[in-house]
């Protein structure tokens, strides 16, 4: 029986096999966009076993366990390291036809070199060879991303974070680690105490007493610099939409002094709001020369019950309503207006959104540099077999495939970067297919940069990574 993760997974043509083991296949990786957790890399901790290293949340695996009628105490609750991992095992086969039974099979072979098929019937064995592994040294979080031959890290980080695990890496490890701006939670004011208290605590940390919407600005702006001093050299927005709203300034200082005093702002006092804070935002991005990502269209906590228990980011989460078009483009528009776009990466969550995406960012490409609006990877639901292939092929046709920026783990897990092989794989298989049916010039110096740009050069080139 032909071993199932073999040298040529996901590859149906001779030109793609061609394309992926001679181009692609040993890039370095760049990841401008994960939730890894910078105090785990710079203690570089030592996984106790595979569950501590593969289960601890992740809710891709949660989701899936939950829907095959695992009880929660396999997934988030008290069971043992050893009962979780017998559930999951026991999840796998069902996953069958998911990006799970992929990314399951791919994470044991590159990590642990192990190359049997996870059931119940083989759960014990590979548990034991996996947790024995991660107990040496050469199975540390930063051996693992050296093992995965990564380059670049891009963790997320809320403006308040202090960075300390940054600094203690910087310089003190070869892979480049860097925070992520991430000031979402400055405009949720849907729950006027939780805002307050966050409004409060920016304000301790940046030693401005924030009293109005210049004060506000002010300290995040404070906060800002501070990440742009520790190297951060993007911001993520995670929006359920684009939001835009024409307002004054005065506006927004009432709107702010109303809902400090715990008082509920109506729909179009929080459509101001938040145009007015991300505006702010995105300017002073401009100003600093960073790349900004906006992440669009999770319908987030869905599950009211569950989030009350388990908190966000649990596994509760959908895709959303299409986006309204008419909001993304007046609100860009209104930042190269006075020219202070910066380098902005767009990605969807509802697929229907994909060709409006990608026609939307070639609205404001103006040829300062190539692809400033980049259409983003695809995220999160998408970034499986099929909604990768309608990515790229979207992309292709409506924007410029050659220039694209390539993928992102959006992972917690630190067994995640055979993701990045995946996408890889799939890239190849798609210009092989589209080679052999005679559409692209089956020619070296077209070829080439195509495969080592989207899988590392286009990143490295447009974000400016640097040693």
């Amino acid at each position: 029986m032909k071993q199932f993760i073999n040298d040529d997974f996901l590859l149906s043509n001779k030109t793609a096999i061609k394309l992926y083991h001679q181009y692609s296949k040993h890039q370095p990786i760049i990841d401008f966009h994960c939730h890894l957790s910078p105090a785990m890399i710079a203690d570089d901790r030592q996984f106790g076993n595979i569950t501590q290293a593969w289960l601890e949340g992740d809710h891709y695996k949660w989701r899936a366990m939950r829907t095959n009628g695992i009880d929660e105490k396999y997934c988030t609750g008290k069971a043992s390291d050893t009962e979780k991992f017998g559930k999951w095992a026991e999840t796998v086969p069902v996953t069958v036809g998911n990006p799970l039974y992929h990314w399951t099979h791919l994470e044991l072979a590159r990590y642990f070199n192990i190359f049997e098929l996870l059931s119940p019937a083989t759960a014990a064995v590979i548990y034991n060879k996996a947790s024995s592994l991660l107990q040496t040294k050469e199975f540390s979080i930063r051996s693992l991303l050296k093992k995965m031959n990564v380059e670049v890290v891009c963790t997320t980080d809320d403006p308040t974070d202090t960075l300390e695990h940054h600094k203690k890496l910087k310089g003190a490890f070869e892979i480049i680690i860097l925070p992520t701006w991430r000031p979402d939670n400055a405009i949720k004011t849907e729950d006027p105490v939780k805002f307050k208290a966050y409004i409060d605590k920016l304000s301790q940390v940046s030693g401005i007493e924030i009293k109005d919407f210049a004060t506000l600005i002010e300290a995040l702006d404070k906060r800002h610099s501070f990440f742009h001093e520790t190297g951060a050299r993007s911001s993520d927005h995670g929006l359920e939409r684009f939001f835009y709203a024409a307002y004054t300034p005065s506006e927004i200082d009432k709107i702010l002094k109303k809902v400090l005093k715990g008082d509920e702002l109506s729909a179009e006092e929080n459509e101001k709001y938040k145009v007015a804070v991300m505006t702010e935002l995105c300017r002073m991005n401009h100003k600093r020369g960073w790349t900004q990502q906006f992440h669009v269209g999770a319908l987030r906590n869905n599950n009211s019950r569950m989030f009350r228990l388990l908190g966000p980011d649990t596994g509760w989460d959908s895709i959303g309503v299409p986006q309204d078009a008419f909001k993304m483009s007046r609100f860009l528009n209104s930042l190269d207006e006075t020219d202070q776009l910066a380098k902005t990466i767009l990605y969807n969550l509802n697929p229907a959104d994909n060709e409006m995406m990608v026609t939307m960012a070639g609205n404001f490409n103006d040829g300062t540099r190539a692809v400033k609006v980049q259409y983003g990877p695809a995220w999160w639901f998408l970034d499986q077999k099929n909604g990768m292939e309608k990515h790229i092929r979207d992309l292709a046709l409506l924007g410029l495939m050659r220039r694209f920026i390539g993928m992102v783990t959006d992972s917690r897990s630190f067994l995640s970067y055979p993701r990045h092989e995946y996408f890889r794989r799939l890239v190849c298989n798609y210009v092989g297919e589209e080679v052999e049916k005679g559409l692209i010039p089956d020619e070296e110096e077209l070829l080439k940069p195509v495969i080592e740009g989207i899988s590392y050069k286009n990143a490295k080139e447009y974000f400016g990574f640097k040693k």
